[in-house]
């Protein structure tokens, strides 16, 4: 057979000839209008185009592809009941795979706590070209701990939320229909595993950071029929210096032949080929290399198998590309990454990963692929993944559209108390079982996505959530892949480990530190939230500092990015990361609408600010200290005053005088002259100008809402918090309000949780 001809679609030809490689694919337990999506609160424009007789056709796993397989997506018979109860033998309706139960896509939208347990069931009919094989049954994720029995046999039984597995059911199968059903239990918060951003009872009760769980089947079931001898798992690893790929495969048993060959096309050219035997890799020089970047995501297509009389006995086909990612220091000394061996400086969005209608699963492929097409379109060359693992096609599509990812370890409390603000966390494990099952999940992380040539960083933990071990789960991880960088833990508490040392700061920027062996990034900031009528998920929304329009966003936004760029040089900062691509949920953060349907930014606005295209900042000096440097009197009560109080005239005499700023010494970035722990604190103060500012700035630091009033007019509203003076318009009636002579500022700062703190100045920008 030849090879080429008889796979001739190949991984590139899935993305328009998908539907072919379907085959004998999704055969619906029912009738498909007896499918429709639950009433949630805000849905996609894809939405309409999920199918219950076919939902997600794609191959789902373009990095080691067979001809020949059955798509297990559909209509499912399921069930919620409570935990210690035996396999239910009556369903209480249909559920759409692969969507999460708890998701308006699958049609049930019901919530699975921690005392419930979740079951599946479907028939399927025994595929054609198992005899004298193997079948082998596909997920590609569960969450989190999985039971599956074919025939009323337990063939498998699996503990991992967002990596693959495979379960041979070659010897539980039988001609004509079969039964497979799937239990699964899944304690979301109120159980150790890693689970990232997942809050139950979310669904309900939405809020914060926190987000709608989801439980079950998440990503594709697949069938596919394998020879008796068959690969199953491929590990390639570039070597740009060398212009050479190696290419490991896993074997099940004994092999029939004693080489492997591969062969490497250039799109539909044979450029090159390798043989070895089964103790070592294909070893390929590849001619002419054309090096896989953001600008130039070159890909080359692989076929990997084993011969016996002139015939494939096996083969997958994949694809890898010519990166190399490091820290080294530039001609100044400073540590800088280096992608390929240049230096980049990397701006990217914190991805979650979230969806309104599908929760943890993008209604479509054409969904996916908007993602990482809009986060190019807005001059990100990167993104964070955080704290979620998305199914194979996603990376698929930052592999062939060309975009860095820093792939983020899902979190969880690992019996670990989650320190508060400033806290430093033990770095001990506090439960044994949660730190075995987490190393488990890294590994299974690693080993399922490390052919991605997009992935060019691991982060071990986010901001403290769960972190224990940290130099030793990051040796661990740079030692287990050397190819990539590796993160210790993004943001928080950091300790002398890995490739860099990551800060957040909102709305920031900042950056940490110059080190002498490890490179500066900022790994969140921003955080301007800006809900938009008819594309919320609820109306309580909240950003971590709220804008009025899609105009004042947009210059806060490149004002913001001007700030990170000229941190490039002046404090060694290698990479920044802004929060976020979209809302998700109560969050407003977003540059997109939840449900993708409104850019909130000026795209070439932003794009050309991502890319630091940016006019140098204008000149700006003080015509009002804040207490940053010198500590400013003010006037201040912690009662609330009668109307009035924010008027040049109001008599505050019975007032207490004291120095700004006014808070706790908790608080970040704060200069506390007067310390300051109730609700709410009213602050005036009077200053004369020589003449009235041109152009006059608020330089604000608040935690949290504050509301300032210049010569008795609002200049300025501003909610959640930050963690260090700010920047930020005054509305064009306080500007106006400003003359020559004596005027006056008053501030409202109101209080709810946390570290507090208030302290205002004038500038007058040039």
């Amino acid at each position: 057979m030849n090879l080429l001809k008889s796979r001739r679609i190949g991984v590139f030809g899935w993305i328009s000839l998908s539907f072919v490689l379907v085959g004998c694919a999704n055969k619906p337990v029912t009738a498909a209008d007896a499918w429709k999506p639950a009433a949630g609160p805000l849905m996609t424009r894809w939405a309409k185009d999920v199918s219950a007789s076919n939902p997600l056709p794609e191959y789902p796993r373009p990095q080691m592809a067979r001809k020949d397989w059955t798509n297990l997506n559909g209509l499912w018979d399921y069930a919620i009941v409570a935990k210690e109860d035996a396999q239910p033998k009556d369903w209480q309706g249909k559920i759409l795979v692969p969507y999460p139960v708890e998701s308006a896509l699958s049609g049930v939208m019901k919530p699975v706590d921690a005392k419930q347990k979740l079951w599946y069931h479907r028939t399927f009919e025994k595929p054609a070209g198992v005899a004298g094989g193997r079948l082998l049954l596909h997920f590609g994720a569960v969450d989190w701990q999985t039971t599956v029995s074919v025939n009323g046999k337990e063939v498998a039984q699996h503990t991992g939320g967002y990596d693959p597995f495979t379960v041979d059911i070659t010897d539980a199968v039988k001609d004509g229909a079969n039964e497979l059903i799937v239990g699964v239990f899944d304690p979301s918060n109120s159980g150790y595993q890693p689970r990232g951003k997942q809050h139950f009872p979310a669904i309900a009760k939405p809020g914060g950071i926190m987000y709608t769980p989801v439980t079950g089947i998440w990503q594709t079931v697949w069938l596919e029929p394998v020879p008796e001898q068959y690969i199953r798992a491929l590990k390639i690893t570039p070597d740009v210096d060398k212009s050479q790929v190696s290419i490991e495969i896993a074997k099940i048993t004994k092999w029939p032949l004693d080489r492997i060959s591969a062969i490497v096309y250039d799109g539909d050219k044979e450029i090159a080929k390798g043989s070895a035997d089964m103790s070592g890799p294909i070893v390929i020089a590849i001619p002419d290399a054309k090096l896989w970047s953001t600008e130039s995501p070159n890909l080359y297509r692989v076929v990997v198998g084993w011969r016996g009389k002139g015939e494939w006995l096996d083969s997958v086909e994949s694809y890898f590309g010519l990166r190399k990612i490091e820290v080294k220091k530039d001609d100044k000394g400073v540590n800088r990454i280096y992608l390929n061996n240049q230096p980049i400086f990397m701006t990217g969005p914190l991805d979650q990963g979230f969806w309104p209608d599908g929760i943890y699963t993008a209604p479509t492929d054409e969904a996916l692929k908007f993602d990482i097409e809009i986060t190019k379109k807005l001059g990100f060359n990167c993104t964070r993944k955080h704290v979620k693992v998305e199914p194979d096609r996603w990376y698929y599509w930052c592999d062939k559209l060309g975009l860095l990812v820093w792939q983020d370890m899902p979190s969880g409390d690992n019996g670990v108390t989650r320190p508060k603000r400033g806290e430093k966390p033990t770095d001990e494990s506090g439960n044994p079982e949660a730190a075995a099952n987490y190393r488990s999940e890294l590994k299974a992380l690693i080993d399922t996505h490390g052919n991605h040539p997009s992935i060019v960083m691991w982060v071990v933990f986010n901001e403290g959530w769960g972190q224990f071990e940290t130099i030793k789960n990051t040796t661990w991880t740079k030692q287990y892949d050397p190819t990539r960088i590796v993160n210790p833990a993004s943001g928080w508490t950091d300790y002398p480990a890995g490739d860099v040392i990551d800060m957040h700061n909102y709305p920031g920027p900042g950056a940490p530190k110059t080190q002498e062996t490890r490179a500066g990034v900022l790994g969140e900031f921003g955080g301007l939230g800006l809900p938009t009528e008819g594309h919320m998920w609820t109306n309580k929304n909240w950003g971590y500092k709220g804008v009025t329009d899609s105009k004042d966003l947009t210059r806060a936004y490149v004002k913001l990015l001007s700030k990170t760029w000229a941190l490039r040089e002046s404090a060694g900062l290698n990479a920044a990361i802004y929060t976020q691509l979209t809302d998700v949920e109560t969050e407003a953060n977003g540059l997109l609408t939840y449900d993708r349907e409104v850019v909130k930014v000026d795209l070439n606005a932003a794009a050309d600010a991502n890319r630091g295209k940016i006019a140098p900042p204008p000149q700006v000096t003080v015509i009002l200290p804040t207490s940053q440097k010198a500590a400013a009197t003010w006037k201040f009560t912690t009662e609330k005053p009668a109307d009035g109080w924010f008027k040049p005239e109001f008599d505050d005499a019975k007032w207490k005088s004291a120095p700004g700023g006014f808070g706790t010494a908790s608080t970040p970035g704060s200069v506390v002259g007067t310390e300051w722990k109730t609700d709410g604190i009213w602050i005036r103060r009077d200053f004369t100008l020589e003449s009235a500012p041109k152009n006059p700035l608020l330089l604000i630091h608040h935690d949290e809402d504050a509301e300032v009033y210049i010569n008795g007019i609002l200049a300025a509203k501003t909610t959640g918090f930050i963690s260090d003076y700010e920047e930020s318009d005054i509305t064009p009636e306080a500007r106006a309000a400003l003359k020559s002579g004596k005027n006056s500022i008053a501030v409202h700062c109101h209080q709810t949780r946390g570290g507090q703190f208030i302290d205002v100045g004038l500038l007058d920008q040039k």
